[in-house]
């Protein structure tokens, strides 16, 4: 046998618990997500009374623009953490919450207008109901996201962020996430439901 063409086994290695952790954290949160995606598709057009999605309802171009953008600044505070780039983190990072927000802040715009001049609660009808528990989901997951992300940027003030870059990964898959349901909850509340 020739010893060029002999292969060496590769050893069968633990995977990272961290992203094990992460990575089921965000299934389970999918899953979570589409049931009352699903709940909110099935009850498109039942309300008896409004008011209706139609009437109610405006695109929040603002609040996506925001939230999207924030994926890729998080994304860049990732990559000038990973490369030990300590004020372009704590820029990029700063600006991540900010825009996160800014979401949330629109989102309790929104809202208010539901609420005060709309007339529309979790109680008023179905699409009420089916509205808030979706829309207050993913805010309570951006929301928590925020309470993540200023711990960490108050962490990296004190400059204790160096040598964090794999766990400030798994925070940014998780902000990722809540991004990318926000494109599904947007497209099915505010463009299918509309």
């Amino acid at each position: 046998m020739n010893p060029a063409t002999t292969v060496e086994p590769i050893e069968w290695q633990l995977p990272d618990r961290g992203k094990v952790g992460v990575l089921c954290l965000i299934t389970t949160e999918a899953a979570l997500f589409t049931i009352f995606v699903v709940a909110y598709l099935f009850y498109i057009g039942k309300s008896l009374n409004g008011p209706y999605p139609k009437d109610v309802l405006e695109y929040p171009i603002w609040a996506t623009i925001c939230l999207l953008s924030s994926s890729l600044t998080v994304f860049l505070a990732e990559h000038a953490l990973k490369h030990s780039r300590s004020g372009a983190f704590k820029l990029w990072l700063g600006v991540t919450i900010l825009l996160g927000a800014e979401f949330l802040r629109q989102t309790a715009i929104e809202w208010r207008k539901f609420i005060v001049e709309d007339h529309l609660t979790i109680t008023t009808n179905l699409f009420g109901t089916t509205f808030y528990s979706l829309v207050g989901l993913h805010a309570s997951h951006v929301t928590v996201g925020l309470i993540l992300l200023l711990l960490t940027f108050v962490i990296g003030l004190r400059n204790g962020m160096a040598g964090q870059a794999r766990r400030f990964v798994f925070l940014s898959w998780y902000w990722h996430f809540v991004d990318a349901i926000w494109v599904i909850v947007f497209t099915v509340v505010y463009v299918i439901g509309k």
